[in-house]
């Protein structure tokens, strides 16, 4: 893996907690940066597992999409069980 996937990796990350967060709320680059990356996995399985296929016209945009229903999973499921 290249720097610019690992950079774009942490951007789509960044951009896909933020996303979740104006719907759950909380805060903070390291948190955004944290649900998003683990969001990408979860929406990931999700949106595969239900077979889903979202196409939003740009590649990176379908990725922010999937990671940010992820975070928004992850965070609900985070407080659920705290």
């Amino acid at each position: 893996m290249d720097a610019k996937a690992i950079f774009i990796w942490i951007a789509i990350g960044i951009a896909a907690g933020w996303l979740a967060s104006i719907f759950v709320g909380g805060g903070g680059i390291i948190r955004y940066l944290l649900t998003g990356v683990l969001g990408a996995f979860v929406g990931g399985f999700i949106f595969k597992f239900a077979g889903i296929n979202i196409n939003l016209g740009n590649t990176y945009v379908n990725e922010i999409v999937v990671a940010a229903v992820g975070a928004i999973v992850v965070v609900l499921v985070a407080r659920l069980l705290a």
